[in-house]
């Protein structure tokens, strides 16, 4: 594995002892996307693992919460603690539970301040004392003298702390702490002694997802020589105190709002402590039960079976290109393998929404699903890669929510369990479309009734306005053009669904609602605008104008008027002709903007003209030439793309990696081809960006894709051949990919404007080109 930034010599003497053989390892860099928009986070994590064991280091109390959405920014010197969950570059905050903190000398309860050192608890730190990897972490504390290394296992983050030569070691439990904008987000926690070496709890939080519980058990590998259990709340007498010994261990707890842990331990062999932390979303003895996910004390055991485990899943493909490249290619799929995350006890025992226990049956039921981010390529990366198994999961999941939702619909945007109804759309449904079109094996009749029911479920998003005028007014609910155009989407997948189950009055009926993009596209400006009920379009109308709640969703008309994957050649239709989509899409990319026209988005980033990268309503468009026969601008544009929003720094990826949709888009690029229409079982082709990489299938075959004279000179494709044959058009389908093969690409320094300008060779479109 690539050290990505050197740690004291300490701490590397430390890692030294492992005897753990380590495998070869992709040259994965954790801290790309820490820094600028990306909201990553650099700690310990499995593949779809429960727990996100991670350093935070937000100011506590901050009114402005989106640049720490991850709990960690590169730019910051100070180190609050080390909690267990994180979203990685979710554009929301949230999560930050169960944070420990190493100390020495004086007790403090309250964090302190970054500018002002020994102000509290946290500690400065210098990124030349740190170091990760996929499943390790590890930091120098500079004002405890403490080195500090983490790593995990699914449910259980796994904790190594090295003091000074003979001094006591020292723990601080914080469960007020929170990625969250708000002061706190308690609505109730609980502190409880098990025995001198174990100590469990809860939380009961109100922050994105209200109502959302958490039980924890964290097992410390000596016995507590003194102990405070302690609620911080104003106003409230401090509670839980018990000495050793003198009181059953099961009746020290305390519970409240604001409470704080402190545990002391006699030195520790080898000056090293080392903590458990298991956490369960059903109660505390089932956090016991977890613990037990990771037998025994051996820290560089636990680190090897991490690093095995992301070996193995980062295997999937092998890649040789320039280090820049490789290294940013490895690191976006070590992104998109973060989430869904695995959200069942190790007895399969999950809590829903309705705050019911349920078991989990023949699956591994997951959470965190940031589906209007996700289902565009994450989703179809995983249906492509992952484990059959794996994707099984994520759709029974889905469905298992969908039957325990009290609307009877699937999840809209869910974490924990829990909904937000963040973000609009029903695109659960494009995510089991995709997976049933390719075979991933689950009940296609029960899905196919949770996909409809969220199609139909009136009260939502004004879906009962949609369906009866064919499109969501705006005088009767905000950012309707947006959600017209996405509904009319889903729609389509739904109809690819039942048509391929024999259910052609379903398919009927869903096709026809996929049409109803059009009623917000309006010809004589060539824009998607929001209509109101009487059924003129709202004036007046500027395409660049967005806000929170206005026409668009996180955008403007400049960015949605092209989002209609499934139906390209009707949007041809629309603007005149393959001219004018191709003049329209270079308006996008080539416009003079001035950057303070988005400046009040915080999401719109990564642009290029109109072009806005760091968000999802755009990462389709550079595909859209190859529709209007004009592939080699699709190259051309890419090339342009992939310069200017990645790089292998911290500042890496232009906007949020939103759970994996920023790198899944730059994996896909990278390869060669794009999923733009779910659904669709076909890939549009663009241009590689590595030499050769080999997708080493879940099914056993391989697929290899070579890139020969590929260099920043040659950036367009001369010809493609698939198996030894000619390749004219400009898309490939699902099954040539998992029947394995090869994929050549001849790259030269001019365009080849004939390669897939022929209408039969351009990808799928409801509408027939004309």
């Amino acid at each position: 594995m690539k050290v990505c930034i050197p740690l004291r010599a300490a701490a590397l003497a430390l890692a030294a002892t492992t005897v753990h053989a380590a495998p070869a390892a992709p040259p994965v860099d954790v801290f790309i996307g820490t820094a600028g928009d990306g909201h990553t986070f650099p700690g310990a994590a499995r593949p779809f693992g429960m727990v996100q064991l991670s350093p935070d280091t937000q100011v506590r109390h901050f009114r402005q919460s989106y640049p720490w959405a991850s709990g960690y920014r590169h730019d910051d010197q100070s180190i609050l603690g080390f909690s267990h969950t994180h979203f990685s570059g979710s554009g929301h905050s949230d999560l930050g539970d169960v944070l420990l903190m190493p100390y020495s000398g004086e007790t403090k309860l309250e964090p302190g301040y970054p500018e002002r050192p020994f102000s509290g608890y946290r500690s400065r730190f210098t990124h030349a004392d740190e170091k990760a990897e996929p499943g390790y972490y590890a930091v120098r504390l500079q004002d405890h003298r403490i080195d500090v290394e983490l790593t995990a296992s699914e449910r259980v983050g796994l904790h190594r702390y090295r003091y000074a030569a003979g001094e006591p070691a020292k723990v601080l439990l914080d469960l007020r702490q929170s990625i969250y904008d708000y002061a706190s987000k308690n609505l109730w926690a609980r502190l409880r002694m098990r025995d001198a070496q174990t100590v469990t709890g809860m939380r009961e939080t109100r922050g994105w997802a209200p109502g959302r519980q958490l039980y924890f058990a964290v097992r410390f590998s000596q016995p507590i020589a003194a102990r405070q259990l302690l609620n911080r709340e104003e106003g409230v007498e401090y509670k839980g105190f018990a000495p050793p010994g003198k009181t059953p261990a099961d009746k020290v707890l305390v519970e409240g709002k604001a409470l704080v842990g402190t545990f002391e331990f006699a030195p520790p062999p080898g000056n090293a402590l080392l903590v458990k932390v298991a956490l369960s979303p059903v109660s505390e003895d089932n956090a016991i039960a977890n613990l037990d996910e990771m037998p025994g004390w051996d820290f560089d055991a636990e680190r090897g079976r991490a690093r095995d485990a992301w070996n193995t899943a980062l295997s999937v493909v092998d890649i040789d290109a320039p280090e820049p490249m490789r290294k940013m290619v490895y690191t976006g799929l070590y992104h998109a393998l973060l989430a869904p995350t695995l959200f069942m006890d190790r007895d399969g025992s999950y809590r829903r929404p309705d705050n019911a226990v349920h078991k989990a049956d023949g699956f591994r039921f997951h959470s965190t699903f940031s589906l209007w981010d996700t289902y565009r390529a994450l989703h179809p990366l995983l249906t492509l890669l992952a484990p059959e198994q794996r994707n099984a999961d994520f759709v029974r999941s889905l469905i298992a929510s969908r039957r325990h939702s009290p609307y009877g619909i699937l999840p809209v945007w869910q974490f924990h369990g829990l909904e937000t109804w963040c973000m609009i759309g029903y695109h659960a449904v494009p995510v089991i479309a995709d997976a049933y079109m390719k075979g991933i094996p689950f009940d296609a009749d029960e899905a196919l009734a949770a996909m409809t029911a969220s199609a139909e479920y009136g009260p939502y998003g004004g879906l009962e306005h949609y369906m009866k005028l064919g499109y969501v007014p705006i005088d009767l609910e905000p950012e309707a053009a947006s959600k017209t155009v996405e509904y009319a989407f889903d729609d389509w997948t739904i109809a690819r669904v039942a048509e391929k189950m024999g259910k052609r009055d379903v398919a009927a009926r869903y096709f026809k609602r996929a049409q109803n993009w059009r009623n917000v596209f309006d010809p004589k400006t060539g824009f998607v605008r929001a209509r109101k009920s009487t059924g003129e379009f709202r004036t007046p109308f500027n395409p660049v104008q967005s806000n929170f709640g206005s026409d668009y969703t996180e955008g403007s008309a400049w960015q949605y008027s092209w989002y209609m994957p499934h139906d390209n050649a009707g949007l041809i239709h629309m603007l005149g002709g393959d001219a004018g989509l191709v003049a329209k899409i270079d308006q996008v990319f080539d416009a003079k903007v001035d950057e303070a026209v988005y400046a009040h988005m915080e999401d719109i980033s990564g642009l290029i003209g109109h072009y806005a990268h760091g968000n999802e309503p755009s990462h389709h468009v550079a595909y859209l030439y190859n529709y209007a026969g004009a592939p080699w601008k699709t190259q051309a544009r890419l090339a342009q793309i992939v310069a200017s929003q990645y790089s292998d720094k911290p500042d890496g990826l232009s906007g949020n990696d939103d759970l994996g949709q920023m790198s899944a888009w730059l994996v896909f690029t990278a390869l060669g081809f794009y999923p733009v229409a779910p659904g669709s079982n076909e890939y549009v082709i663009g241009r590689p960006f590595v030499e050769r990489a080999t997708l080493n299938l879940p099914n056993g075959k391989r697929f290899t894709i070579r890139a020969e004279n590929l260099s920043p000179a040659n950036g367009y494709i001369g010809k493609v051949t698939l198996n030894g044959q000619p390749l004219a058009r400009s898309f490939l389908r699902h099954d040539e990919i998992v029947a394995g093969g090869e994929l050549v690409f001849m790259m030269q320094a001019a365009p080849n404007k004939d390669w897939g300008k022929d209408r039969s060779a351009r990808p799928y479109t409801q509408t027939p080109y004309r």
